[in-house]
């Protein structure tokens, strides 16, 4: 008792003494800039036809084979997934999961009014767009959210199993990118994987349930 108040005492409700734990303001934060800077790897790849995996990845398809808005078709495609995560992660992350894949559904819609790129490379843009993604996704997960679909399922068996994030995303996005050779071009799933490959090393390597508690 006397250690959760001097807990509280330290927070002043700005910050959180005890790391497994974060105040709103943290949490405001941690979900606004995750989404930010997720929503600006989407932005590359797109801007160059590219793809990538999970619930993105088919957002990104039908938006190719049909046109129709990214943002629109990456907030549609991750509904059917809130009922695991209402059942399996709680309210609190599911909640969460849901802003944060509103913020980056609009922020994708309004970024390419906001700036413009002459020229990009497709490796660049799959480099730059897999790790963006990365830092983006790690900042979500340590404020215990994620941008829903595969990710829900990814956290819930590594915190259940033990087996990385990383790897679960990485057999999904394997599946994806297969699928994508009736929709784009073999050299685009190609630039496609090795973003892929970065995002999912990334997270591997620098998201582990032992220093980043996503769900208690």
């Amino acid at each position: 008792m006397q250690q959760q108040a001097e807990v509280q005492k330290r927070s002043f409700g700005f910050y959180s003494a005890d790391p497994s734990q974060h105040t709103y303001l943290e949490d405001s934060q941690g979900l606004l800039t995750g989404a930010m800077v997720c929503a600006l790897g989407f932005y590359f790849l797109n801007h160059v036809g590219l793809l990538t995996g999970g619930t993105a990845g088919v957002a990104f398809l039908l938006h190719y084979a049909f046109g129709i808005s990214f943002g629109l078709l990456f907030f549609i495609v991750n509904l059917p997934f809130y009922y695991l995560s209402f059942r399996r992660l709680g309210w609190a992350f599911s909640l969460k999961t849901f802003i944060a894949i509103a913020l980056v559904s609009v922020v994708t819609e309004v970024e390419g009014r906001l700036f413009l790129i002459d020229y990009l490379h497709p490796l660049w843009a799959a480099l730059l767009g897999g790790l963006l993604l990365g830092y983006g996704l790690l900042a979500l997960y340590r404020h215990r959210a994620s941008l829903g679909g595969v990710g829900i399922l990814a956290i819930y068996i590594q915190d259940r199993f033990g087996i990385p994030a990383g790897l679960i995303q990485l057999a999904f996005d394997l599946f994806v990118m297969i699928s994508a050779f009736a929709v784009v071009s073999p050299a685009t799933v190609l630039w496609s994987v090795a973003g892929a490959v970065v995002l999912n090393l990334f997270l591997a390597i620098n998201h582990r349930s032992d220093r980043y508690i996503v769900v208690r």
